[in-house]
């Protein structure tokens, strides 16, 4: 999930809508698509659905319900003008791409009275190039106090949000060199979820939290905020007032009283970690957890985080977790943060992806918020953040998009997975009917893909149309045995990494043998979506056919005929005859397979 603030750069709109309704969940919210041919038995650790009242007939007959306008965002219809801010931050400059991040030590205090953060984060980089500037990045709603390497006082230019750091000598490639990066302030509360909020929580307790994955992280701690380079490694140091306590990402070390009315939280992260996802939880937490076998032979840790008053309903509703790992694993392999275990932490906005501190606030009921997400009945059987926001440890905390622009990386693998959860759950049939209640929600206005290199958010349609899209390439590939072993190698393949559109399209091509660059480049650098023109003759007996597309080399194959018939055939660009004993109103296409339109003439 994550959870953006999609309001925050709506002011900078080439065209603005004339009506906006903002009907997304976060990311970090995301959602869609199938599963093995034989429905697995539900996993025996999920927690019981609920069994729903049955309804009572109405005293009158209902008025049909109105139909339900499109929701559009104004980043949907639009891409925002980039500021200055959006171009040092999005481009990876010389001084980005002149040194590689190894480690980041965040070590700060938190005054939840002042709403004040003080400390410093000390990073460790080797220089790929030899050279005496680097580029971090700071909001400059917050103080440099200072820049050390060793005793030595560094120099630095601030321009928006990037920190221009000069180092009195050559660094040179190949060594390895540590700075200590002071600073302080009020961390400025924006985006959708505050970037970094200082609340009470609903006994009166501090509860302060962050979620900053589009406003990015140096709004709150100085940092490479950018998506391409990674820390191989982290460690982060808390203190906050006695009484009150900090989860963050990683392993628990320690809790040290510090003899001054403060106590430190110590977590280590043993791999790499997005900048936005390093998360802090502080409040009046209450902890319980357990362990789930892995295939390995070790155990996953997983705990959580809550407030006393929900512990009760915590047990209830976070009893979904160990099925929903169960799940995920089936598909791609072993849960990729074993040795930092998995966390769900109580926060008081809907959900994010915090890597392994997935925080959650979805109320304890299934659904979103208690809602059907989807509309088509099958949302209610789980909780929706936790089966979404958790799917993001395998696609955008182990698999990393390197860009902003490719966020569909994230989000629309994100949202295929709950599609797996549900047959993995529930069967093909009603993760087919899943699928297809995401189509309500793609506008088609912009491509999915965003502009490169200037902190560029894309549309909504990353969520829902990049979904409908993979689920679409399960059918061109129409070979279940080797669609599910191409999932679990494509995941193995890139774990750990932080890879872009090119390195998805290339590796579906080359394990496939097909060229599916065409399918790919329509759904994700085009608005429009492919649409099959059927012509019919006056006569009965024949139908042309071909694709009406952006894509000059598109040829996809789809499923025609009848439900218990189908054929396949291999549209392209050109115009194509076949021979057809159904007429036009019999003459059906498999759309719950194939995310198309379809004209009939």
């Amino acid at each position: 999930m994550r959870f953006h603030d999609y309001l925050s750069r709506a002011s900078r709109l080439l065209v603005l809508c004339a009506a906006v309704v903002i009907s997304f969940p976060a990311c970090a919210l995301q959602q869609a698509a199938t599963k093995p041919n034989t429905p697995a038995t539900p996993s025996q650790q999920t927690a019981p659905l609920p069994t729903a009242k049955p309804a009572e007939p109405p005293a009158t007959t209902p008025a049909p319900a109105a139909p339900q306008a499109k929701h559009v965002r104004p980043i949907d219809a639009a891409a925002p003008l980039p500021t200055r801010y959006d171009f040092l931050r999005g481009a990876y400059g010389p001084y980005r791409a002149n040194n590689d991040l190894l480690y980041y030590h965040l070590d700060i205090r938190v005054d939840p009275d002042k709403q004040f953060v003080s400390g410093k984060n000390t990073i460790r980089f080797k220089m790929l190039k030899d050279g005496t500037r680097i580029q971090l990045d700071l909001r400059d709603t917050l103080n440099i106090d200072k820049i050390l390497l060793g005793t030595t006082v560094l120099k630095y230019e601030r321009d928006t949000g990037a920190v221009f750091v000069d180092f009195p000598e050559t660094l040179h490639a190949g060594h390895v060199y540590s700075i200590d990066f002071y600073y302080s302030g009020h961390p400025e509360e924006t985006g959708r979820f505050g970037g970094m909020t200082f609340k009470k929580d609903p006994s009166g307790h501090v509860w302060i939290n962050t979620a900053c994955e589009e406003t990015g992280a140096s709004m709150w701690w100085p940092d490479k905020d950018q998506w391409r380079d990674e820390v191989e490694s982290m460690d982060i140091s808390v203190a906050v007032p006695n009484g009150l306590m900090d989860v963050s990402n990683g392993k628990f070390v320690a809790k040290t009283d510090l003899g001054d009315g403060y106590t430190r939280w110590d977590w280590h992260v043993s791999y790499g970690i997005n900048n936005y996802d390093v998360s802090l939880n502080i409040g009046d937490y209450v902890h319980f957890g357990e362990e789930l076998p892995e295939p390995s032979g070790s155990k996953l840790a997983m705990d959580y985080y809550v407030l006393p008053e929900d512990l009760d309903k915590a047990k209830i509703q976070f009893a979904q977790a160990k099925g929903m790992i169960e799940a995920y694993q089936h598909y791609f392999g072993e849960y990729p943060f074993i040795k930092d275990g998995y966390k769900l932490v109580e926060a008081p906005y809907s959900g994010m992806e915090h890597q392994s501190a997935v925080t959650y606030g979805n109320l304890f009921k299934n659904g979103y918020l208690g809602r059907d997400w989807t509309g088509v009945g099958i949302n209610t059987r789980f909780d929706f953040i936790i089966i979404h926001e958790s799917g993001h440890e395998w696609f955008g905390n182990s698999i990393t998009a390197q860009d902003s622009s490719d966020m569909w990386i994230h989000e629309g693998w994100t949202t295929y997975l709950e599609t797996l959860y549900v047959e993995y759950r529930w069967g093909h049939d009603d993760a087919l009917k899943y699928t297809g209640g995401l189509k309500p929600k793609v506008t088609n206005m912009r491509p999915i893909i965003a502009e490169r290199g200037v902190n560029a958010e894309p549309t909504q349609d990353m969520y829902f149309k990049g979904a409908l899209m993979i689920n679409t390439l399960r059918s061109v590939v129409n070979d279940d045995a080797k669609w599910w072993a191409l999932l679990h190698e494509f995941y193995q393949h890139f774990k750990y990494q932080n890879i872009m559109t090119e390195d998805v399209v290339a590796w579906f091509n080359l394990h496939t043998g097909m060229n599916l660059t065409p399918i790919f480049d329509q759904y994700l650098r085009h608005a429009a979506i492919p649409r099959l023109e059927l012509l019919f003759g006056e006569n009965a007996g024949t139908v042309m056919y071909k694709w009406n597309v952006d894509e000059d080399n598109f040829a996809m194959p789809v499923r025609v005929g009848t439900p218990d018939h189908w054929q396949i055939i291999h549209p392209t660009t050109k115009w194509q005859t076949m021979q057809t004993p159904l007429s036009k109103d019999e003459f059906q296409v498999a759309t719950d397979l194939y995310y198309i339109d379809v004209n009939k003439q």
